[in-house]
């Protein structure tokens, strides 16, 4: 093939400030000096490579995804276009697309380290966790100097239950970048601090110099408020995890209203039980879902350690796939317009869509889980789209799923914990989320298994033959042992669930009670039984 022709002149004038100005942060100016460009020159690949990674860096996926096929398209064996092309790919959640153009640029045997972390990130969105890890290592051994990298792959590390060498690699990357605090609040969950070996005074040190700005501010004080809490001074540990959490929930604004209207659409669009439609009839997915930190990931381990059965990891698709046949316009995945316009989708084709968008990953085994805890929001819609899916959700005491979606440092930008920041918040999420579960289980008889992550935990193997027998799989010791599962776990968890079951975070409560009473007031007045 020939090579395209250079850019001319006055168009790689333009392409270098582009170039430059998406080094300083700006992709909105970068975009701009690209298209113009383009003007000039059209289908120059350069032009059409940085107005794609402007794009992405934008949130504009269509546009990304145009301009950076076109790049890829145009000089398929360069390395740098077919790797961001991925990138576009697993933001839109196209998997199986992403995954194969992220092999195609693997095979171009890129050496260029930053390049290589962008393929770690897209590996690890299409849940390909031992590629990733082997990006990510690759990236630090040829930048060993680059705290990014450094830290990317100590993460990658921790995913598979390498925990010494990723605490390695973290004080590596500290070493380089004292001030990442990503890196100090990895460190507090990596393992149980005691008074001989932890970081309260580096965190505190650290802490004074993030100073308010948010999201430092509140992973550091998280970080310490976890560290508090294993040494036993909880009145510390909540206090610095107001602190942190406070200066998010400020800069975000959450109020419960957006997601009230969310719960009162959904009741509406389901008001009663109905013949169940034809759906699409593969019986392949298990979901298992619930409050966030309430029991999901272990449950997933325990359905994973079976032979015929794949962990997929939180896949956001369901939710994609009814955004996308809705034909709504909407900012987020979910909204009450999502939902009115969804009255007109064929049943099989969502389950169609959703099955295939999975692809090919959950075609590996006969059986997979989507663990997406916020999935019981699209319950309704998934017992219909896949009327053979098994459905399975966790409960767990009021006030420690409170407590722990609370203490949890969920990210400020995402759509479906901006409930977190607030105890308060948190509390009126969960009346939500009970009343939702209450009409679920009344419009959808005898679909949902619910689990209590309290009953779980006491009655390890009764349990298990509960959820086995509810997914119609046959009985294996393996699922009693879980902790032996060496596949990667990318969740909270992903440290806990590597240990056997124990019954340590059962009324973990009952430590701040005093911190928790407006708390059991607010769920008490609402009807939730807190003593459960």
């Amino acid at each position: 093939m020939t090579p395209p022709a250079p850019p001319r002149p006055q168009a790689a004038k333009l392409l270098a400030e582009a170039h430059a100005a998406l080094l300083q942060g700006d992709p909105g100016k970068a975009r701009e000096l690209a298209l113009q460009a383009l003007q000039m020159d059209v289908d120059q690949p350069e032009a059409r490579y940085i107005a794609g990674k402007a794009a992405l860096a934008l949130r504009r996926l269509p546009e990304a995804l145009d301009h950076l096929h076109r790049a890829a398209s145009a000089v398929p064996r360069h390395a740098a276009y077919a790797v961001h092309f991925a990138r576009a790919l697993a933001a839109a959640h196209r998997t199986g697309d992403a995954l194969q153009v992220a092999n195609i640029a693997l095979g171009l045997a890129p050496d260029d380290p930053l390049l290589l972390h962008s393929l770690g990130t897209t590996y690890t969105q299409c849940h390909a966790h031992e590629r990733a890890a082997a990006a990510f290592r690759q990236a630090a051994t040829l930048a060993p100097n680059n705290p990014v990298c450094r830290f990317s792959f100590a993460t990658s590390l921790i995913f598979s239950g390498e925990v010494a060498q990723a605490e390695a690699e973290l004080e590596a990357c500290l070493a380089l970048a004292p001030g990442h605090w990503h890196a100090h609040a990895t460190l507090s969950r990596i393992r149980r601090q005691t008074p001989a070996h932890n970081h309260i005074d580096r965190l505190l040190a650290l802490a004074a110099e993030v100073g308010d700005e948010p999201v430092a501010s509140m992973h550091t004080h998280v970080a310490l408020s976890k560290e508090y809490e294993d040494l036993g001074d909880f009145a510390k540990a909540f206090d610095h995890l107001v602190i942190g959490k406070s200066a998010v929930k400020a800069a975000t604004g959450y109020t419960v209203d957006r997601d009230q209207a969310i719960v009162d659409a959904l009741i509406r669009a389901f008001p009663e039980p109905r013949p169940q439609p034809a759906g699409h009839p593969s019986a392949e997915p298990i979901f298992v879902m619930g409050m966030p930190r309430s029991g999901t990931t272990l449950v997933e381990r325990i359905l994973c350690s079976h032979p015929e059965v794949y962990a997929a990891g939180e896949l956001e698709n369901f939710g994609v796939a009814l955004e996308r046949l809705s034909g709504a316009n909407s900012p987020v995945m979910l909204s009450p317009d999502v939902i009115r316009r969804a009255g007109n989708i064929s049943w099989e084709t969502l389950g169609e869509v959703y099955i295939a968008s999975t692809r090919p990953a959950t075609s590996l085994k006969p059986r997979f889980i989507d663990k997406l805890p916020h999935n019981f929001l699209y319950a309704g819609f998934i017992a219909n789209a896949l009327p053979n899916a098994r459905i399975i959700c966790l409960r767990r005491n009021p006030l420690d799923s409170c407590l722990s979606n609370f203490r949890e440092p969920f990210s400020e930008t995402s759509p479906l914990h901006g409930y977190s920041f607030d105890l308060l918040d948190t509390g009126r999420y969960y009346v939500l989320f009970d009343r939702l579960m209450a009409h679920w289980k009344r419009v959808l008889p005898g679909r949902i298994l619910e689990v209590d992550y309290e009953t779980l935990v006491a009655t390890q193997e009764a349990s298990t033959r509960q959820l086995l027998e509810h997914c119609d799989l046959p009985w294996n010791d393996a699922c009693l042992h879980f902790e032996r599962n060496q596949a990667p776990s990318t969740t909270a968890s992903s440290v806990q669930v590597r240990a056997p079951m124990h019954r340590d975070a059962v009324r973990r409560w009952t430590k701040y009670e005093d911190q928790l009473k407006d708390l059991r007031t607010l769920l008490s007045d609402a009807g939730i039984d807190c003593d459960r």
